[in-house]
């Protein structure tokens, strides 16, 4: 027994100083780097023949340092702090208006109803030339769109180019709330409807105000749509998820590399409604936060899931505070829902020699168990109960809805159409839907496949290699037939295209809200939702 307790304290010795060695020899590395990167830097910005600017070159560096790591590990500066905390607070004091660049012009995306944009007469399409008297091509991305920001009751000048002419607004920032439930209804004498867009810190306040209000009318069955809604805080889902969860369940859990970092989430309150049927209806743009309510309340056979696969981000973030007044928002964990599955689709840790990312849900899924005892899968997203069939996206709808083409038609169809029917009653009709492929096909707009950068990659080569003047002709007729070719496949998926119109539409008329009106009066989803939550024995049958 003595010598088992002897080898017992040697293994443990040699386990011990195994771990302390790796530690300090992980931490040499660490070291060691950082007094490259430090001694390099120096003899550049001393030495280098030509002025260099070590604020960028420090900037150029971090971003291509976590460029190969994933997405959502991003260094802010300070100003770009000062945003990060704006959009999770959803409150701030600005002109109301969502903007962003597009092929280098800070254009107005989405001015939100009765802001000081809105009141000024902004409208979606406009392009901001001047930002007081700083001319916008002469910030950077963020800076300009920062400058919009500002103190409540400040003035602000803008310059803005609006088709083909360009005016003077002056504006007073007001405190913008946005608003994350932007609009509820009942459906019908029982069914009542909840869409919210994004989890900030009043996701569950809304989303309760909402609820109950719609139980004072009689709601006996809700839809929660979360469709396109990209997430945001955690405890938001699960606070929502608490409306309908008892006390003391498992909602979510993290696993991090630093274990006091892993963590579980339960519910901490009482439910308010343990026993109303819920429909959530989600899409691939359905992430984060949205995958763990959806997530949850599948496994937990709390309610029935349908539409699209989800997104599939099974990652957490947490920011990390640098010197200067930085930070740094790193990947720090993997989430986990009720039943153990983790949703993750994209495996950023395993790219090939060409940079391409494999997805978990291309392998063997693996089979985890509801309460109930039914069948789901872990990575790619969740995976609907009830899932909506249609067309698979050829690559030209996958290319035109990763571009601004259906926004720019939005954009000249806003100012070709005066006026439009109020939204429960306004549809994309096949003659419009022929108008946004001739815009297309007249080149007022352009997307591009991958097939179409390849050329243009290898018309560059030509080029340097002085060929372009013998091929030029011939690369022009491959060019307008390949256009060509690409907007006729778009018919593939014409009923996808045609709802993305409608929505993008509507919003120039009537704003956020008007969007869900007209929704819940000619989207489909919805109509099947109401089907399935009046139909019990379907209902029982899902989740039994």
């Amino acid at each position: 027994m003595k010598k088992l307790k002897k080898i017992g304290i040697v293994l443990l010795l040699v386990v011990t100083v195994s771990i302390s060695l790796s530690y300090k020899s992980d931490f040499f590395e660490v070291a060691k780097q950082i007094e490259i990167y430090t001694t390099l830097f120096k003899e550049l910005n001393m030495y280098y023949i030509d002025e260099t600017n070590p604020a960028e070159l420090t900037d150029t560096a971090i971003k291509n340092m976590l460029k190969d790591l994933d997405p959502y590990t991003v260094y802010y500066d300070e100003q770009g702090v000062q945003n990060a905390r704006i959009n999770a607070a959803g409150e701030y004091g600005g002109i109301g208006a969502v903007s962003t660049y597009i092929e280098g012009k800070l254009i107005i995306v989405e001015p939100h109803e009765d802001s000081p944009a809105d009141k000024a007469g902004l409208k979606a399409g406009d392009q901001i030339l001047k930002v007081n008297d700083v001319l916008v091509t002469d910030t950077k991305n963020d800076a300009a769109s920062s400058l919009l920001k500002g103190l409540p009751n400040t003035k602000v000048k803008l310059q803005i180019k609006r088709q083909q002419t360009t005016f003077d607004v002056e504006l007073t920032r007001e405190k913008v709330v946005i608003n994350p439930v932007p609009y509820y209804k009942m459906l019908n004498d029982e069914v009542g409807y909840i869409s919210f867009i994004k989890f900030n810190q009043k996701a569950s306040s809304e989303v309760k105000n909402a609820f109950e209000d719609l139980k004072e009318l009689g709601m006996k069955k809700l839809i929660l749509d979360i469709r396109g809604n990209l997430g945001g805080l955690v405890n938001e889902a699960v606070e929502i998820v608490n409306f309908f969860i008892p006390k003391d369940e498992v909602v979510v859990t993290t696993k991090a590399k630093v274990k006091k970092w892993s963590d579980t989430y339960k519910t901490r309150k009482l439910p308010i409604d343990l026993e109303i049927p819920i429909v959530v209806l989600i899409d691939d743009r359905s992430a984060s936060a949205s995958e763990i309510l959806a997530g949850a309340l599948q496994d937990l056979d709390r309610a029935v899931i349908m539409g699209e696969r989800s997104f599939g981000k099974g990652l957490v973030q947490r920011y990390r505070k640098l010197t200067y007044g930085t930070q740094l928002k790193l990947t720090i964990s993997k989430y986990y829902t009720p039943s153990g599955r983790s949703i993750q689709e994209l495996d950023y840790s395993s790219r090939d020699e060409n940079g391409n990312i494999p997805k978990f849900s291309d392998r063997t899924r693996n089979p985890f168990k509801t309460r109930n005892g039914r069948t789901v899968y872990d990575g790619g997203g969740i995976q609907p109960d009830i899932k909506f069939e249609k067309p698979e996206r050829s690559n030209a709808t996958e290319a035109l809805l990763k571009s601004q083409a259906i926004f720019d038609f939005a954009t000249h169809y806003y100012y070709t159409n005066p006026t439009v029917a109020e939204p429960k009653e306004f549809t994309i009709s096949n003659d419009d839907y022929q108008d946004f492929i001739s815009f297309l096909r007249a080149g007022k707009t352009s997307f591009k496949t991958s097939t179409e950068s390849y050329f243009d990659t290898a018309m560059q080569k030509a080029e340097s290699e002085a060929y372009k003047d013998a091929i030029t002709q011939n690369y022009a007729a491959l060019l307008s037939k390949l256009n060509s070719e690409k907007i006729d496949k778009l018919s593939i998926n014409k009923g996808e295209i045609q709802q993305k119109l409608q929505d993008e539409i509507i919003k120039r008329y009537y704003h956020k809200k008007g969007e869900y009106i007209n929704k819940v009066h000619h989207d489909k989803a919805i109509t099947n939702a109401i089907e399935v939550l009046n139909d019990a024995a379907k209902y029982d049958g899902i989740l039994k």
